[in-house]
């Protein structure tokens, strides 16, 4: 016997598509268009500062480095930046005195990059930027807490879709 969900999903529109297809779209162009928002809050706090030295992208990836002491390729398998982006980037951020980049000590062929005093206060401003919208998040754009965790769950779940699709081949 097949569940109502289950019949809501096999059931298909005049298109051939599950009835999820509207929603899918919608969900994958919010998800691209607030990864692109992100940058341009992260730009104009950036600019408000009267810092023109680093993009957003830039300042994005000293945040996500933090504390950490990782290697180019970390960052990718993390799911934070494409190959290329993360290299080119990481040449300019350490020519500019935001990274420090040594070899690794247990594989000499690896590179490990931290921050440096420079690419501290770059995550410090991001982290800035991220404490004020966790103090008015609720109260100003009206997204609680709840919202957040079915957010994540969502997100998590299609995170690991997408990973399988990729795995299996499915």
């Amino acid at each position: 016997m097949i569940s109502k969900f289950n019949a809501a999903v096999v059931q298909k529109n005049d298109e051939g598509l599950a009835p999820v297809a509207p929603l899918y779209i919608e969900s994958l162009n919010l998800i691209e268009r607030l990864h692109r928002r992100l940058l341009d809050v992260i730009k104009d706090e950036f600019d408000r500062q009267g810092r023109d030295d680093v993009n957003s992208v830039q300042a994005l990836l000293l945040h996500n480095i933090g504390d950490k002491e990782l290697t180019a390729s970390e960052l990718r398998t993390r799911g934070y930046y494409l190959g290329s982006n993360v290299s080119y980037n990481v040449k300019k951020l350490v020519e500019m005195g935001y990274l420090h980049h040594a070899r690794s000590r247990v594989d000499r062929r690896a590179v490990r990059i931290s921050l440096t005093e420079k690419g501290r206060e770059v995550h410090e401003i991001v982290k800035g930027v991220y404490a004020k919208h966790i103090n008015t998040v609720e109260k100003i754009g009206g997204v609680s807490g709840d919202d957040f965790e079915r957010l994540n769950n969502a997100l998590g779940r299609l995170e690991r879709f997408w990973t399988d699709q990729i795995r299996f081949r499915l």
